[in-house]
């Protein structure tokens, strides 16, 4: 049974910026950007599709003297995403990480194994 597993870019910024604002809701647009490394402009596209899916809720900060400060707030779809997200993304890894480690074996293997007739005849007198 095949996992879908997050691949796109988009995905990756997705669950990132979940786990950033679970994490830290009352973080500003330009924090969330420096925090992800992405521009202010792409945090705000991000956060709108976030928003547009249902798995963020937007309010403002009652008491701020800065009035246009938001808290950023995952609602139950957000944290299923996030969870979805985080689980595939873990699957992702993991597969990575077993072919990884079958590579390495099989290098291993051929390293232990003794030099072939033809390896021989290449470093050897037998090239032309």
């Amino acid at each position: 049974m095949e996992v879908k597993v997050p691949v796109s870019p988009q995905e990756q910024a997705h669950l990132r910026l979940l786990k950033l604002l679970n994490d830290k809701p009352g973080l500003s647009q330009r924090q969330l950007a420096e925090e992800l490394g992405v521009s202010l402009g792409k945090t705000h596209y991000l956060l709108q599709a976030l928003i547009a899916k249902g798995f963020l809720k937007v309010d403002n900060f009652r008491h701020s003297p800065h009035k246009m400060r938001y808290f950023y707030l995952l609602t139950p779809a957000g944290l299923e995403a996030k969870l979805r997200l985080t689980r595939d993304y873990l699957a992702r890894k993991e597969a990575e990480y077993q072919a990884l480690r079958a590579e390495i074996e099989h290098l291993r293997t051929e390293l232990q194994a003794p030099p072939s007739e033809a390896g021989a005849s290449i470093g050897g007198e037998g090239v032309s």
